[in-house]
């Protein structure tokens, strides 16, 4: 099979969308006619609670009426928080004609906030509320989440189960991405387009040099601990380089695997593999392991590391990070394409994944379920996804045709089959301890201990101020 070949023009063109869920303060609401832009909302303390909360007060049958799988609306709304599925949806939706932005003859119109601070939810969340009173061109028909919040939408009556637009699970679909779409009483809400099972990103030149292969396997072997990766990041110093840009490049391996949640019960706790990270993090910084500027993920700081120049030997990500975020990585003239492996690293775990969801009160129920249907069962569509953007798609039938063929493999790895890395990894993935705070609950603590990396507050202090943000954003929620 002819190895895929990720494109730098997409992958230097996505990374802007991809990293605006941290560094953008807009909404973009585009449909068939123009494009506006205007000042994102900001995240106030009353707005950032849960829709499950806000449907405690109202039902499923009061806030809209039922939709119906014929549909019949003359516009088609669809809510997100960057444009990463719009492009894919423009590109393989069957029926969509880009010249009249239409679906078999429904205008498609885009509202897409950026998340960072909890704008797009509480963006998403002002269109749930007022989707039963909304006139029929403004309801929302259609909405993605990601997995740091997607229970709050999932465990409400503003979705509806999927059966009530015609569908059901399919069994090539990866469990916890049906968990995870799933309410407290089992009723599936939504489908995913992607499984992210996550691994660690290395430089293959510095790997060599540091660890004295490049090979996946004798890679894994010497990072497969955080003791392992603290003796590497040591070897690696001593050679020049940093083991990790970001100090939080690392900080979802550790959060993924907690095994206790953020809030339970109403009081806020820090999930211990997150004390263990920040104490790592505190030592790596003070070494000089890590970029003493303390970059985050999107900045330029680290994403310049990515460049042929860049000393930095690790990063971790799904293959979305690679194809949407390393677009420095395969800058024809500054880039190093070809120069990188991946393997599971110190611990298993997974990164994000974008959910559709059917918004109760749609008119449009037969378009929002022949989506679904597209990106989860369509084998034309999710070859696309697998070839063209380098997608793992949460088809295992589709995956596994990749992972198991000894000729595939990906040119940007250095011609290493990633599909049958992802094969394994996928087998690792656990949705659980996850609650509708997680997102604000790890950005926030991620900003705000790096008040106490830098020196400019000590840790309680950094703490506090954690404590108060939260009170501020979830003011139900009990802190330390």
């Amino acid at each position: 099979m002819k190895k895929r070949i990720a494109s730098a023009v997409l992958a230097s063109a996505v990374i802007l969308s991809v990293a605006s869920c941290g560094n953008s303060g807009t909404t973009t609401t585009a449909s068939n006619d123009t494009t506006t832009t205007t000042a994102a909302p900001a995240a106030a303390a009353d707005t950032t609670t849960a829709a499950a909360d806000a449907a405690a007060d109202t039902t499923a049958a009061d806030a809209a009426p039922a939709a119906t799988a014929e549909g019949g609306g003359t516009t088609f709304n669809i809510y997100a928080w960057n444009e990463e599925f719009k492009g894919f949806f423009e590109k393989y939706m069957p029926g969509y004609d880009a010249s009249a932005q239409t679906l078999d003859g429904v205008k498609v119109n885009w509202t897409i906030t950026p998340s960072d601070g909890g704008a797009y939810q509480d963006k998403l969340d002002q269109a749930l509320q007022n989707n039963a009173s909304a006139s029929a061109d403004d309801k929302v028909d259609m909405f993605l989440a990601e997995a740091d919040y997607i229970l709050k939408y999932t465990d409400s009556d503003y979705t509806m189960d999927i059966s009530e637009i015609g569908l059901k699970q399919v069994d090539t679909e990866y469990q916890y991405t049906v968990s995870a779409a799933s309410d407290s009483n089992g009723k599936i809400k939504g489908v995913s387009f992607q499984c992210c099972p996550a691994a660690l990103i290395y430089r293959r030149s510095i790997a060599k040099d540091v660890l004295g292969t490049d090979d996946p396997t004798e890679v894994q072997a010497q990072l497969d601990s955080w003791d392992k990766y603290e003796e590497a990041a040591a070897k690696a110093k001593d050679k020049g380089y940093y083991i990790q840009g970001s100090y939080a490049a690392n900080y979802r391996v550790f959060s993924n695997n907690a095994t206790s949640a953020w809030v339970s019960g109403g009081q806020l706790t820090i999930p211990a593999v997150v004390e263990q990270w920040t104490d790592q993090v505190k030592k790596f910084y003070d070494n000089g392991y890590i970029l003493d500027t303390l970059p985050t993920i999107w900045e330029a700081g680290n994403t310049t590391q990515m460049f042929n120049d860049g000393k930095t030997m690790c990063f971790f990500g799904p293959a979305w990070y690679y194809n949407f975020s390393m677009g420095n990585a395969q800058d024809p003239d500054k880039g190093c394409y070809g120069d990188w492996g991946i393997c599971q690293g110190p611990a298993p775990h997974f990164w994000g994944g974008t959910w559709i969801l059917a918004a109760t009160g749609t008119d449009n129920g037969d378009l929002v379920a022949k989506v679904m249907q597209a990106f989860t069962e369509n084998e034309e569509v999710l070859t696309q996804l697998v070839e063209v953007e380098g997608q793992y798609t949460n088809n295992s039938a589709i995956n596994d045709k990749y992972a198991d063929d000894p000729t595939y493999g990906n040119d940007f790895l250095g011609g290493q089959n990633d599909f049958a890395v992802y094969k394994e990894l996928a087998k690792n993935i656990k949705f659980e301890n996850n609650t509708i705070y997680d997102q604000l609950c790890n950005e926030g603590y991620q900003d705000y201990i790096k008040q106490y990396l830098n020196g400019s507050v000590d840790k309680d202090t950094a703490l506090q101020n954690f404590y108060g943000y939260i009170n501020e954003k979830y003011p139900a929620v009990q802190t330390p």
